[in-house]
């Protein structure tokens, strides 16, 4: 398993209605992309009462063979959105485990992302050993997963919800749309 994300930070004044009409024109294009185990799209938004400071459209990825992920990157899908938005950072982690919640059948409604840097001297394993033993249980829970950038040693924790997420579960994100071709290939537990 492969996470990936990029985040569009937009102006403070811009009309976040654009992008839900850009999710419910064509998300439905990644329902059946070929190595893809989901795609949230994600969106957050300056004053609609969730605390955050931005407007941003942030999908998040879960892949399951790099082929797929590579097939979006270098394809049209990708090619529409440096079109329309400028080349992103694309951020890339090491699938390290994966839970489907209780609710894993349910649409949800929001996500939340919590990165935090392993710290020098910890062992990586550990760390990511602690990180799966915490992933929530919660019966809101559609699906959780744990990743590591080996590049910066950050640990990604993510998560999906089909009400609302606990208290400090990381950023809010508002979820427009899920593309889940893969999600029940998804390997649950640990990946190594």
């Amino acid at each position: 398993m492969h996470a990936m994300q990029y985040e569009i930070t937009l102006p403070a004044d811009y009309d976040m209605e654009i992008i839900r009409k850009r999710v419910a024109t064509r998300g439905h294009l990644m329902d059946d992309h070929p190595g893809l185990g989901l795609k949230a799209y994600l969106i957050r938004e300056r004053g609609d009462g969730s605390g955050s400071p931005v407007n941003q459209y942030a999908p998040f990825y879960l892949w399951n063979t790099v082929e797929g992920l590579n097939g979006f990157l270098w394809g049209p899908g990708f090619r529409g959105v440096v079109t329309d938005f400028g080349r992103p950072v694309v951020r890339h982690w090491l699938g390290a485990g994966f839970r489907p919640g209780p609710a894993v059948d349910a649409v949800p409604l929001c996500a939340t992302r919590r990165t935090e840097r392993i710290p020098e001297g910890t062992d990586p394993a550990e760390a990511v050993e602690r990180a799966l033993a915490e992933l929530p249980e919660d019966e809101a829970l559609h699906s959780a997963a744990v990743a590591v950038d080996p590049g910066r040693w950050e640990l990604l924790r993510t998560a999906l919800w089909r009400g609302a997420p606990p208290e400090r579960a990381g950023t809010r994100y508002q979820l427009l749309h899920l593309s889940r071709p893969g999600l029940h290939d998804l390997p649950a537990g640990r990946h190594w």
